[in-house]
């Protein structure tokens, strides 16, 4: 008997949206139904996906960075099939696998000052786990984050998670973490001082909001954690892996990290996986006898599909170029869309590295876009994003997202192997979508008032 994976998935199968209506998140139907997302995608290639008629939307998106190297890339595909063609012994337990410890080579290659590495399923085990490794490895119990700041949702990275819409109604959280303002040393100092910090986790480039450190604070940041004997942990799920033009962003300020957390991109979409790299000090405090040989781990850890999966991914990676060509790329779509500040009204600043980019939306000048604004704002905090992206998918085809909650900037995280004709569609879309929002009246604002009718909220996602 076999499954008819073809037939569910065509278009004469189940409707999705009915089923995750009756057996899934109701509300996420409600959303996508409001905003006009509820598209039926057949097929995904590389920054593109294609609906039931044929039409490509340019996808900002990338599975929340997910598909850095695009959607199935044939070397990660080609890898999988001879994983499971080839019979292998995978998740023997009892048994050190032979591509954990490549990818393990390979990854720690690309980090210099990091020496052991440790594999999980995904961005928040990378959290759990570095939690757990600080605490043990210090002998402190208290662990530092910045306002504003994403982790995950499990748990101890809910603990972290710098955003009250996601911590509400799940408390009490993990005891013992305590944030701090993002950007400011003369707080994290003072908090490091009192001698009872395990580690200040902290994502290079804020997610929530695209927010960039300034100076030298991740670089002043780290040296006053090893002032202080606390552990600085890099959070590059998001950020690593290429994203910004270097293979981690730390390294854009010469950062000395003692624990770099990954995802997201490592296993080119396909299969969940996460990995913390540590400095072997770190890493042998924890597993540092026989009897805790497994006091820290989880089942499908190191399995041979996630292994080789991020191995294609390296290599894909490396052979194209990906890394250098998100870091030229990235500036080139930074130079047309910083162009709109000052030709658009409501463009306040667009900022990011490589192909990380957040353009923050503010009040216009003119008093007919300031009262029209105003009127926005008191209805729904950082709705006008909702009035660029609703747009931006039902005229020019790209798929993109607000950055975070309660706040205008929409967040670009496109594939690294975007083109020129890519970037033109992305300058050419944004221009248009928010050219229409100067004019007042118009159907933008007429899409405002529904949207601030209907109870929709500015949300960014789960990344």
């Amino acid at each position: 008997m076999t499954l008819d994976l073809a037939r569910l998935l065509s278009t004469d199968g189940p409707d999705k949206y009915d089923l995750h209506n009756r057996y899934l998140n109701t509300q996420m139907v409600r959303v996508l139904r409001t905003i006009g997302f509820d598209r039926n995608y057949v097929r995904g290639k590389g920054q593109y996906l294609y609906d039931q008629d044929g039409h490509a939307h340019l996808d900002l998106l990338s599975g929340f960075g997910s598909f850095a190297i695009g959607r199935n890339h044939p070397t990660v595909i080609a890898a999988l099939q001879e994983v499971l063609g080839g019979e292998l012994p995978n998740l023997v337990q009892m048994d050190v696998p032979v591509l954990a410890g490549v990818l393990a080579q390979r990854l720690l290659a690309y980090m210099p000052g990091m020496e052991k590495m440790f594999f999980c399923n995904s961005g928040a085990e990378a959290v759990e786990a570095s939690i757990k490794f600080a605490r043990f490895a210090t002998g402190r119990s208290r662990i530092i984050f910045c306002e504003h700041a994403f982790h995950g949702l499990t748990n101890g990275a809910l603990s972290l998670n710098g955003d009250a819409n996601y911590r509400g109604g799940f408390e009490p959280l993990l005891p013992g973490c305590t944030a701090v303002p993002f950007n400011e040393l003369e707080r994290l100092e003072a908090e490091l001082a009192r001698g009872d910090v395990a580690a200040f986790i902290v994502e290079p480039i804020q997610g929530k909001g695209v927010n960039m450190p300034a100076g030298d604070y991740l670089r002043e940041a780290a040296r006053l954690c090893h002032k202080h004997g606390a552990l600085f942990v890099a959070d590059e799920i998001q950020t690593g892996v290429g994203r910004t033009g270097r293979f981690l962003a730390i390294e854009h300020w010469d950062v000395d990290a003692d624990m770099v957390l990954l995802a997201k991109a490592l296993s080119g979409g396909f299969i969940p996986v996460g990995a913390v790299a540590a400095k072997k000090w770190v890493y042998d405090k924890v597993f540092d006898r026989m009897d805790r040989a497994v006091v820290h781990g989880s089942t499908f850890a190191k399995n041979d599909m996630a292994m080789a999966a991020g191995l294609a991914t390296l290599e894909i990676i490396e052979s194209e170029g990906l890394i250098r060509h998100a870091d030229v790329m990235g500036d080139a779509i930074l130079g047309d869309l910083a162009a709109m500040v000052g030709r658009h009204e409501f463009v306040k600043e667009v900022r990011g590295k490589g192909l990380m980019i957040g353009i923050e939306f503010d009040k216009p000048q003119s008093l007919t876009l300031k009262a029209a604004w105003a009127l926005l704002e008191q209805a729904r905090k950082g709705l006008f994003c909702q009035m660029i992206i609703i747009p931006l998918m039902q005229d020019h085809r790209i798929l993109s997202q607000v950055a975070g909650d309660n706040m205008n900037v929409i967040k670009l995280l496109p594939p690294l192997t975007i083109t020129d004709v890519d970037r033109a569609w992305i300058r050419d879309g944004f221009n248009a979508a928010i050219a229409d929002a100067h004019r007042v009246p118009g159907a933008i604002w007429d899409l405002g008032r529904t949207l601030a009718g209907g109870g929709i909220k500015a949300r960014a996602g789960a990344a």
